[in-house]
């Protein structure tokens, strides 16, 4: 099965990430609701949700699925990747009056 993999402006691979755990709030009582309104299992949604899953096209079908008034820009943006080594901008810590604080790229 073949994949589209966007290039960015500078020639990087991006990254897909997913806006559906800020709506999730809005709309279901938990990730159980949320995983049984997507059609699939709430142990993806809560892999993706920690990152140690990527959005598949099961995700993305049962996203679209469990929030019809949403089109795909709404519900998923891309992140360029960062080069092996390298964190994005999104992994680097952000300084904050003397404290570190880290942002979590979730969308």
């Amino acid at each position: 099965m073949l994949y589209y993999v966007p290039i960015g402006i500078q020639g990087e691979i991006m990254i897909l990430k997913t806006r559906v755990f800020t709506l999730c709030v809005r709309n279901y009582k938990n990730l159980s609701e949320l995983a049984r309104a997507m059609d699939i299992s709430v142990s993806q949604v809560y892999r993706v949700l920690e990152g140690k899953r990527n959005i598949n096209r099961k995700f993305i079908i049962g996203a679209m699925k469990a929030f019809p008034g949403y089109k795909f820009d709404d519900l998923f943006y891309f992140v360029p990747e960062a080069p092996v080594g390298h964190k994005s901008a999104i992994q680097r810590p952000k300084e904050t009056a003397g404290r570190q604080s880290i942002s979590l790229g979730k969308g």
